[in-house]
């Protein structure tokens, strides 16, 4: 079946490289936001996996109940101690974030910045909640400047996802990597947008990492990527209108009316 990548720098095409033999795995998406654009784990779910969305705005958290019923969502903030704190919501996009000095910024360059009070946990507290007694098999962080409190936030001695990538845009000096390299993780890749590290124990799974997404991953972007090319209004309404026919052929199709008549016309092929 050809795969259909949903998250924005082919994340999910790399992770599916080293996963696609494993049924029902689970990940933790930190920073989850919308349960389908740009989306690392959509293509998961959409193949059984499960897992622990972190979300603390309001609709994009309403929107992963709603749509991912098997996952566990969870509506706050990872953190490096319980308790609530002040988050900083961008509303419908991706760049709300904990971090004041990142917030400020926003500010400045003219995005609408609401102060919200959330409830915040730490990583470890939802791992011993949600994952004790299983396989994690990736962690995924996006969280807008807050990484080093979210990590610090998480024993890796007990809780070991075999693979962790973290949103890192542009940059590869990070005062925190020394909290993930210590814990036992090796720096794989860097992609322009993520860092990924495996963890010591499974480092067979590198050559997932080795070369770029390509043709022989056999993918395929979703509908209104980014990276693919937009539809004119011509197009996405003949698009809509093939999709509504397929729907009333498919429902046609099932109908005891239709199967009456595709058993008549055996018979008669028969007679």
């Amino acid at each position: 079946m050809t795969f259909i990548s949903y998250a924005q720098n082919f994340e999910d095409i790399r992770l599916w490289r080293a996963f696609k033999f494993f049924e029902n795995g689970f990940y933790i998406d930190v920073g989850a936001n919308d349960p389908t654009h740009d989306s690392v784990t959509k293509a998961f779910y959409d193949r059984g996996w499960s897992g622990i969305n972190v979300e603390p705005m309001q609709n994009f958290h309403d929107a992963l109940r709603q749509q991912r019923p098997r996952d566990t969502t969870l509506q706050c903030v990872a953190s490096d101690h319980a308790g609530e704190l002040t988050f900083y919501g961008i509303a419908d996009t991706g760049l709300s974030t904990a971090d004041p000095i990142v917030a400020q910024e926003r500010k400045a360059a003219g995005l609408q910045v609401q102060s919200l009070t959330v409830k915040a946990r730490t990583l470890t507290s939802i791992c011993e909640e949600h994952a004790a007694n299983r396989p994690i098999h990736f962690l995924k962080i996006d969280v807008e400047g807050h990484e080093e409190t979210v990590l610090r936030g998480m024993d890796f001695s007990r809780f070991r996802p075999w693979i962790i990538l973290i949103e890192t845009p542009w940059n590869r000096d990070h005062t925190w990597e020394h909290l993930v390299t210590d814990a036992g993780y090796r720096n794989v890749l860097f992609d322009g947008l993520n860092s990924y590290f495996l963890a010591d124990e499974h480092l067979h799974l590198k050559p997932a990492f080795d070369i770029p997404p390509c043709n022989l991953d056999d993918f395929q972007l979703c509908k209104g990527h980014n990276l693919a090319h937009p539809l004119t209004p011509h197009l996405e309404n003949a698009l809509q209108r093939a999709e509504h026919a397929e729907a009333q052929l498919r429902a046609m199709q099932n109908s005891r009316a239709w199967r009456a008549v595709q058993k008549l016309r055996n018979l008669l092929r028969r007679a």
